[in-house]
């Protein structure tokens, strides 16, 4: 559809507008050819042009809501086929449907004004069809109907009521069928058009010029058979198809707009004068002071700076239990608050909260398109030319040898077939599947990016694993201290933690933070110097104070054998042992450990049954990633693996026919999780591999790789239940409406019958697909 712009929506220059028929630029100081419609400028290159949109304007212009109440760069797809974008609204080349807009909803876009045309449609032609229905069944019922009403008056009155059917709430019907015989893509509403177009246009002959017909088809009035009530009908019953369909898909947004009803609309600001100001939530600013209080909503991402409270975080995780939060610890906006209070910084407001990023995916991951759907589209567009094909054929099998009256038999026959074929059920198959998929799983905190990758998971059959992070919480902890000679265990905690309280290294965070569980207090280090390899030194309260392997150990001369058998023990746990020295003395030796998430050994034991290969792949040394994973039962490990080396090893695996997922969470997982069949990112872990990944758990929770592969196998489960619907039924349907039943039962199908099946195919798929939002996974 061509672009219509006023002389201020000019896009091209601030001279030019767009010819709303044709799309040229037209220059408005020298424009010859202009006029108004519904208060707004039209220009156009030629008079032809102007000619053409004055006849009929609406056929250049949409129902849609002006472009300027939608935001400036909005697209338009369809939700049924989303390779189609365009920059305004319209209708789908290939299905007929309203493109909508994409991006995020905000929630006050009002009702659809496809629903709402199509509602006011059907009901006017429901209660103009209805007495069109009564009197011509009424004859056939009952045969005092017959004296009651003349059948010359009954067949006057069905037109007098079906003309408007079939001009005025039949219009998107036959605008939708022209539009797909234009383009030459044939639809659902390409047999819906010529199906009732040939039945009301039949029935005018049959009425207007009866003569034309031979007396052998006429009744004992005198009259011939029309079917008036048969095409109106149709309409009203496709209409009521549509507009229960498109009610179907809005409930399939709900997910989304239940994340965006998650947050709050107003959010208490801290002024630099200390005074508090309660401001909407858009004007927020990233670095704004935050007051929460006790039960609101936090309003956005960021960190506590002072206060305590327990935070509900079911939204994001699912877990129902508080999750008690301190200064310099992160909220994330839409959570809600407990009992306490406190003061936050907004460190990501707007679309760069968690929340609207969560949203975005699940819209993106709703438009896209699974690659099992272009089996479908092939099917479908084989489909209709054969449908056209076969009830061109049915039609002259029956006019030509089937009894009399032939050519009434032929044309019901004929429009059957086109009513009842109608692939709209195709068509909706695996979309409606997959938009609710994708927002099912946005609800247990599964974030789908696309399509493609809810397909693919379900055929994966080996899981790549990080260790931290993924496997483990990805927070060291001290977890031994043994201590020799006269030294105590804080005593060795006291001078390592001094020792590594200026190193970011993870290792050196878990000591510190043991150190500060006891409430020690740290030391000053000197002279301090890192050995590569080996460990650290400084000096300490005037001590010489070393703390690494048993290496550095040795170069100090110290024997380690004493201890050297605890400290195996405790590498076979998977722990990193250190030894620590004060002047020249061996104190004794720290372990740490990244603990194992409590739902690790569960999840990995459901994936095992569901039949997935699971491969650690660590950068940690060989006896440390060995001792994890013969505590988990995982099937192979690779340590000591740099971060290319997880792309390689991905590569590796796929060369063998292997079908790989990839869950890591770190900016080293990024690029070995863009390259497997799908990857897997952790919600807790690095932006980079958010963005690489097809799946994100918001948790962070191997669990969430399980409900992940249940979803997807439930979703592909579902698009072949509603392909195997839609296929079979229109398999069995033309023949059956073609009138290959007729010559052994006497049965041939009404084409009101033929659209009601077909109404009902379609009603069948949504059903179906709508099951998925009570799964449970």
């Amino acid at each position: 559809m061509c672009e219509t712009h006023s002389p201020k929506e000019s896009h091209s220059s601030p001279q030019t507008v767009k010819d709303p028929v044709c799309g040229m630029d037209v220059t408005i100081s020298t424009a010859r050819h202009m006029t108004t419609h519904d208060h707004q400028e039209y220009y156009f290159c030629s008079a032809r042009c102007e000619e053409k949109f004055t006849n009929d304007p609406t056929d250049y212009l949409n129902e849609r809501p002006p472009a300027e109440e939608m935001p400036a760069g909005t697209q338009y797809t369809c939700p049924m086929h989303p390779e189609i974008i365009r920059d305004e609204p319209g209708d789908c080349p290939k299905c007929g449907m309203a493109l909508e807009p994409m991006g995020i909803p905000t929630g006050d876009e009002g009702p659809n004004p496809e629903l709402v045309d199509f509602t006011r449609r059907f009901w006017i032609g429901l209660a103009l069809s209805l007495p069109i229905f009564i009197l011509e069944m009424g004859g056939h019922i009952s045969a005092n109907f017959k004296t009651l009403i003349d059948d010359h008056l009954s067949v006057m009155l069905q037109f007098l009521l079906a003309t408007p059917v079939m001009v005025w709430v039949a219009a998107p019907v036959f605008g939708r069928g022209w539009k797909s015989i234009k383009t030459i893509n044939p639809n659902m509403w390409t047999l819906i058009s010529i199906g009732t177009g040939i039945a009301y246009l039949y029935s005018l002959f049959a009425f207007f010029a009866p003569d034309i017909f031979p007396d052998a088809i006429k009744t004992e009035s005198g009259l011939v058979p029309v079917y008036f009530e048969a095409a109106a009908v149709i309409i009203v019953l496709v209409l009521l198809g549509q507009v229960l369909e498109l009610r179907a898909r809005e409930k399939t947004g709900g997910a989304i707009r239940a994340l965006l009803d998650l947050a709050p609309k107003v959010a208490l600001r801290l002024n630099e004068d200390g005074s508090e100001e309660e401001i909407l939530l858009d004007q927020l600013a990233k670095g704004d002071t935050v007051r929460v209080r006790p039960g609101e909503k936090v309003p956005v991402d960021g960190v506590i700076l002072e206060g305590h409270s327990s935070i509900d975080e079911s939204m994001l995780t699912g877990e129902a239990v508080p999750v008690e939060k301190n200064a310099d610890d992160k909220v994330t906006g839409a959570t809600l608050n407990g009992t306490g209070s406190f003061v936050m910084r907004a460190e990501r407001v707007g679309s760069e909260t968690m929340l609207s990023q969560i949203v975005a995916m699940v819209a993106e991951a709703q438009r896209s398109r699974a690659p099992i759907q272009k089996y479908a589209d092939l099917i479908a567009g084989w489909f209709v030319p054969a449908v056209l094909f076969i009830s061109a054929l049915a039609f002259t099998v029956w006019y030509y040898f089937g009894p009399q009256p032939s050519l009434s038999y032929g044309l019901i026959a004929a429009v059957s077939v086109l009513i009842i074929a109608c692939p709209c059920a195709v068509g909706l198959a695996t979309p409606m599947s997959i938009m609710v998929g994708t927002g099912r799983g946005a609800q247990s905190g599964i974030l789908i990016k696309n399509a493609e990758a809810l397909e693919v998971f379900a055929k994966v059959d080996t899981l790549i694993v990080d260790k931290t992070g993924t496997l483990t919480v990805g927070k060291p902890i001290v977890t031994d201290i043994i201590p020799m000679q006269d030294f105590t265990e804080n005593d060795i905690l006291t001078y390592a933690a001094s020792l590594e309280r200026g190193s970011e290294h993870p290792l050196a965070a878990a000591i510190v933070n043991g150190a500060k569980s006891r409430n020690i207090s740290l030391l000053s280090a000197e002279n301090f110097n890192a050995v590569t390899g080996k460990g650290v030194q400084a000096t300490i309260d005037g001590k010489s104070v070393a703390l690494g392997n048993s290496v550095m150990m040795a170069t100090l001369d110290l024997n380690t054998k004493d201890i050297s058998q605890q400290a195996k023990a405790m590498q076979l746990e998977g722990k990193t042992v250190m030894y620590i020295a004060l002047d020249q003395t061996l104190a004794g030796l720290i372990a740490v450990e990244d603990p194992i998430k409590d739902t690790t050994n569960q999840a990995l034991d459901a994936l095992h049954k569901e039949g997935l290969r699971i491969i650690m792949v660590t950068g940690d040394n060989e006896a440390t990633a060995k001792a994890v994973a013969s505590r988990l039962n995982i099937d192979d490990v690779r340590a000591d693996v740099l971060p290319d080396g997880k792309a390689d090893i991905v590569k590796e695996l796929q060369k063998t026919g292997a079908k790989v997922a990839m869950a890591g969470d770190g900016v080293n997982d990024a690029p070995a999780l863009a390259l497997a069949e799908v990857g897997v990112a952790m919600g807790t872990g690095a932006d980079v591999a958010l963005e690489s990944a097809g799946i994100t758990l918001v948790k962070g929770d191997l669990m969430g790789i399980v409900r992940a592969r249940r979803l997807s196998e439930a979703t592909m489960r579902n698009i072949k239940q509603n392909l195997f619907l839609a296929f079979v039924y229109n398999t069995l349907g033309v023949p059956v409406a073609a009138g290959v039943l007729y010559p052994v039962f006497g049965i041939l199908l009404s084409p009101i019958i033929a659209a009601a099946a077909m109404s009902l195919s379609s009603l069948s798929v949504v059903g179906n697909a709508l099951r998925l939002r009570r799964e449970k996974f």
